[in-house]
């Protein structure tokens, strides 16, 4: 029995009726390629490769790298181990590798979430979609939207990239060891047509940071320096309004003030 470390926030998925539940939600079909981030024991590892899909699986504790390697899949070449952090590991050649059309799994430690969400949500095309294990909040907080106490950086950044569709919680004791939080299962999906359009990524990242960055400051106290208030106003944007007033495609237009999109020759 292999006993939970703490420094890779380890809580091991044991409860039969949920590991069930999450599979039907996946629905893997035979030969699709996924990509698990930290594979643990293999909850979800068997019952994708029981199916007949092409796991690559992605962890960082190397005696669970070894036990995967003794298993017949990894033999096979049905399972394929990359042993190192999955913050470390490029998303864009496992796009590659998949022809195109990855699919994402994992219960994802809670305190790498935010990270790890960015990261894997990053390339702008190839990506199926991410089924993933969070803790609730971090769910709520993707899914949230403008005048929310929840609504946030996550949420503006996430849903520019991703549909994001919640769908069942987890409580604590279905792990081990179990959480102090309850989990929730949540499906994204990368947008086939950026809502956003061309806007540039970086530019959106740097309005909406520094826009939440602390929330009680208006508009034009927190992007001073970035953005002035003629400018928000001309977009519609009203310099009095605090981050979390503001929409997507509010942030989308603020970004395009920072960083306007080339025109074509």
């Amino acid at each position: 029995m292999h006993r939970a470390r703490r420094r890779f926030g380890q809580n091991f998925l044991h409860d039969p009726a949920v590991i069930e539940q999450m599979v039907a939600a996946i629905a893997p079909r035979s030969a699709q390629r996924f990509v698990e981030i930290g594979s643990g024991s293999g909850a979800l590892t068997r019952p994708l490769l029981a199916r007949g899909a092409m796991v690559t699986a992605i962890e960082v504790d190397r005696d669970l790298v070894a036990r995967l390697r003794q298993w017949d899949a990894a033999r096979s070449g049905a399972l394929r181990i990359i042993e190192g952090d999955a913050l470390e590991q490029p998303v864009e050649p496992l796009i590659e590798a998949a022809g195109g059309a990855l699919r994402v799994i994992g219960n994802l430690p809670y305190n790498l979430s935010t990270p790890l969400l960015f990261h894997l949500t990053a390339p702008s095309s190839g990506m199926t979609d991410l089924h993933l294990l969070l803790q609730r909040e971090v769910v709520e907080r993707m899914a949230a939207g403008p005048g929310s106490r929840l609504y946030g950086r996550l949420s503006v950044m996430i849903q520019a990239r991703c549909d994001v569709e919640p769908l069942f919680e987890v409580p604590p004791g279905c792990f081990s060891p179990p959480p102090r939080v309850t989990s929730r299962f949540v499906r994204l999906r990368p947008h086939a047509k950026p809502p956003l359009g061309d806007t540039d990524p970086a530019a959106l990242g740097r309005v909406v940071a520094a826009a939440f960055a602390q929330r009680r400051k208006t508009l034009r106290n927190a992007l001073r320096g970035l953005i002035n208030e003629t400018d928000m106003a001309a977009v519609g944007i009203d310099p009095g309004s605090r981050a979390e007033r503001i929409d997507l495609a509010g942030y989308g237009r603020l970004a395009r003030l920072l960083h306007p999109p080339s025109r074509p020759t």
